[in-house]
């Protein structure tokens, strides 16, 4: 699909860990015309006209607590801007956040960053839990290329069938937690693997008509109560800089 594809009514915004805050990976996301929330390290040095040049980990926020910059200079030397910057520190668990952006940035931006944690619930799926992807040792990028294509077909079977599973009640027969525990492909795969022992049936249409979840997974109970009931950011201290 070509770039053009993308920019016709789709908003696409690269979502990337500490280790992705290069300027040259920020320029090219500009040049497709995407947008970027990245994370960026607490000694990330920061130029504000009202601060001269700073790094995160000298603002002490205290949990809940969050700050804006708006049109700042990233990295001394040879430095890249104007971008923005929001930093907080999450009002569950502590954690320091410093997110940058190419666009204005609020309280909007931490949530939109946050969608990045959704991938980490494929990584157990890809290695260990399922596929076992590194053990292929695979150094080809075309070789790996295509490998991955089929592993994404086989992903969506599978899920697919553990959505099944779930909605027709079964979903204890390979699952024993009281509530979900393990994740939908998680959950196809025993099916599958003991359909196969078994004679239980497999579906054989790959189908989702809807984006709701019918089960959540839950870790625990309580850790679930918590964040359900309890903000990760506030109004606390939110500080707005139009320079």
């Amino acid at each position: 699909m070509s770039l053009d594809s993308y920019r016709k009514g789709c908003k696409v915004v690269l979502l990337a860990d500490r280790g992705f805050v290069q300027t040259e990976t920020m320029t090219l996301v500009r040049t497709f015309g995407w947008h970027y929330r990245i994370r960026i390290k607490s000694n990330t040095w920061l130029w504000h006209s009202a601060k001269g040049w700073s790094q995160p980990k000298a603002f002490h926020l205290k949990p809940g607590e969050a700050l804006c910059w708006h049109n700042v200079k990233l990295h001394k030397g040879e430095w890249y801007g104007p971008v923005h910057v929001i930093f907080g520190r999450n009002n569950v668990n502590g954690e320091f956040w410093a997110v940058v952006s190419d666009e204005p940035t609020h309280l909007q931006t931490f949530a939109e960053y946050g969608l990045r944690f959704d991938i980490e619930e494929a990584f157990l799926d890809d290695q260990s839990g399922g596929w076992h992807l590194q053990s292929s040792q695979l150094r080809s990028v075309c070789v790996l290329s295509r490998l991955c294509f089929i592993l994404a077909l086989a992903t969506l079977y599978v899920s697919a069938q553990g959505l099944e599973v779930v909605q027709s009640g079964k979903r204890r027969w390979v699952d024993p937690h009281w509530f979900r525990g393990n994740s939908y492909f998680r959950i196809g795969l025993e099916w599958i693997r003991t359909a196969l022992l078994e004679g239980w049936r497999l579906i054989r249409l790959v189908a989702f008509f809807s984006n709701s979840d019918p089960e959540p997974a839950m870790a625990s109970r309580p850790q679930h109560r918590q964040r359900s009931y309890r903000l990760e950011f506030q109004f606390c201290s939110f500080s707005y800089s139009p320079d």
